[in-house]
């Protein structure tokens, strides 16, 4: 069986405060990087042990990782870090907290674009601050790939993608592979994986910083996946 583990960032300072976060770099909080410790542990309590990770270039899972290493003694690991794994773009919303968007969008508007699948938030504008087209963390990469709004579609495809030309050729050449990302960035493949439907989609959470098992068989198919966490701390 091949292995692969998938972490979602530990609690984030805009996660603490209620806000609508996407692309913004928030940094995590001192609570999410006790649960990046905590994770860490679990790992290496369970003999888990990796030959190549991927992250976004989002600090707070980059910040996530970077915990995990340290509890497992693996700094020097071969880290890939890409912005097809950022999280999922929310576009105006991004900043704004949960009672400031109802407020300008209305509650039932903001539901739709959370949880259907196509639609997607107003654009950012590209002379906006907020825009990835003005930060220097991707002057290497062309502007025209970078969206300013996504719909959980888009960001399904380009998660998708990624995967299966980056990091699946190294699963299948032996390399025992960890991701730490984002809560949609993860439910894409969890989807990918699994099968599962539009309608399945958002009676799924992702909890933070607690590793997610995948174990595939010879051709590739999920067999299983499963948290490393007893029932209670999942609950």
């Amino acid at each position: 069986m091949m292995k692969l583990v998938l972490i979602r960032h530990g609690e984030s300072e805009w996660n603490k405060l209620n806000l609508f976060t996407g692309w913004m770099d928030a940094d995590l909080s001192e609570r999410g990087r006790m649960q990046a410790r905590r994770a860490g542990q679990t790992l290496k309590a369970g003999d888990y042990d990796f030959d190549i990770c991927y992250t976004s270039f989002l600090k707070r899972s980059i910040h996530t990782l970077n915990n995990i290493l340290d509890e497992m003694d693996r700094n020097w690991l071969p880290v890939v870090k890409t912005w097809k794994l950022n999280e999922r773009h929310y576009g105006e919303l991004q900043g704004l907290s949960w009672n400031d968007a109802i407020a300008k969008y209305g509650e039932e508007t903001i539901q739709n674009w959370r949880r259907s699948f196509d639609m997607k938030p107003p654009a950012l504008a590209p002379e906006d601050e907020r825009s990835a087209k003005k930060a220097v963390m991707y002057h290497d990469v062309d502007p025209t790939l970078l969206p300013d709004t996504e719909s959980l579609m888009e960001t399904i495809a380009r998660v998708v993608a990624f995967f299966n030309e980056s990091i699946k050729p190294e699963m299948e050449a032996g390399k025992r592979v960890l991701i730490s990302a984002h809560a949609n960035m993860l439910l894409a493949l969890r989807m990918y994986f699994d099968n599962l439907t539009q309608e399945e989609i958002p009676g799924i959470n992702i909890p933070n910083a607690i590793p997610l098992v995948y174990e595939f068989d010879d051709a590739f198919h999920a067999a299983s996946h499963y948290y490393l966490a007893d029932p209670e701390t999942l609950k």
